[in-house]
C-alpha cells in the first residue's frame, strides 16, 4: 500500500489493526484528512506519543519542581490531537516540525497556570534579568560571570547556582518576548509553516535570520547545549552525559545561552539593533 500515493475519500469505514499499521504515516494523515473519520485520527495521534514523552521529559528536566511526567504528557496529547486536525500534509512540511513547537508552547503554558517555578526563584532570575540588561548596555557585550557575581553582590558560585535554577524562568521570559511580538502585530517564531501573505513569510524569514545571528554570536559549548536540547531534544541529563559535564553545568550553560537570546533578540524587536 505505501508503494504508490494513496487517496480516500467517500463514507465512512471500518479500518482492522492490521490496515492501519501497514498505512505509513503520510498515508494515514491522508485518509483521516479525506475520510475526517475519528476512528483514523488517534492511531495517528498514537504514532507520536514518543514525541511527546520526549518533550515533556526535556522540558521537565529544566527545572526539579516540575508536575509529574503524566501531567506533561496529557496535556502534550491534547495539542497533539489539536494539530492533527490542523495540519495541512500538502505544504510540504514534516508533521514533527509543524507540532514540536506547539508541544512545546503547551508545556510551556502548563507551567504557567500551575506556578511551578518557586517564588524565590522568579526573583532571583528577574534580579539577574535586569543586572544582565543593564550590563549589557553599558558594556556593549554580554558580561561575564564575575561581572554579574558583582552587580548582584553575590560569590560566582552563588550567581552560577542561581543561574541554573533559573533556567525555566529564562524559558518563560523568551516565549514571552516571541508571544509579544506576535500580539503587536509581529511575527511568529518560524515553525516551518508557508504563510498565505508574502509579508509575513518576509517577517519570518527576518526573524529566523537573527536568531540564526544571535545563536552564531554563543560560546561553542553554548551553541552545543542549545542544538542538543532544542534541535535533538535530549534532556538535560542526556546532554551532561554527551559533554561529559555535570547537569548542574548544562543548566548554567542553558540558562547563560538563553540570558544572551533574549539580550540579543529583545535590541532586535525594540529596534535598537
Amino acid at each position: 500500500m505505501s508503494g504508490e500515493a494513496v487517496v480516500f475519500r467517500g463514507e465512512k469505514q471500518t479500518w482492522s489493526q492490521e490496515e492501519l499499521d501497514a498505512l505509513t504515516t503520510e498515508e494515514l494523515f491522508r485518509a483521516y484528512k479525506g475520510t475526517g473519520n475519528e476512528e483514523l485520527k488517534w492511531p495517528l495521534v498514537m504514532r507520536y506519543v514518543g514525541l511527546v514523552k520526549t518533550i515533556a521529559l526535556q522540558v521537565r528536566g529544566v527545572y526539579s519542581s516540575f508536575a509529574q511526567v503524566d501531567d506533561i504528557v496529557n496535556e502534550g496529547l491534547l495539542t497533539l490531537a489539536a494539530a492533527v486536525d490542523k495540519f495541512d500534509p500538502d505544504k510540504g512540511i514534516k508533521f514533527e516540525t509543524y507540532v514540536s513547537k506547539r508541544i512545546r508552547g503547551a508545556v510551556i503554558d502548563l507551567a504557567r497556570r500551575q506556578d511551578w517555578v518557586p517564588r524565590s526563584v522568579r526573583r532571583k532570575a528577574r534580579d539577574i534579568d535586569q543586572a544582565s540588561s543593564e550590563l549589557f548596555s553599558e558594556l556593549g557585550r554580554y558580561p561575564t560571570d564575575e561581572e554579574m557575581a558583582r552587580r548582584l553582590g553575590v560569590t560566582r558560585d552563588q550567581y552560577q547556582e542561581d543561574l541554573a535554577n533559573s533556567s525555566m524562568c529564562n524559558v518563560l521570559s523568551l516565549d514571552a518576548l516571541f508571544e509579544e511580538r506576535e500580539q503587536n502585530g509581529g511575527a511568529e517564531l518560524p515553525d516551518g509553516t508557508l504563510d498565505s501573505r508574502p509579508e509575513d513569510s518576509m517577517l519570518r524569514q527576518e526573524l529566523l535570520e537573527t536568531l540564526t545571528k544571535a545563536i552564531e554570536s554563543l560560546r561553542e559549548n553554548e551553541q552545543t547545549v542549545i542544538s542538543l536540547y532544542y534541535h535533538k531534544n535530549l534532556s538535560m541529563k542526556e546532554i551532561a552525559q554527551v559533554m561529559e559535564v555535570s547537569e548542574p553545568r548544562i543548566s548554567q550553560l542553558h540558562s547563560r545561552a538563553i540570558q544572551k537570546l533574549k539580550l540579543y533578540m529583545n535590541q532586535y524587536m525594540t529596534g535598537s539593533r
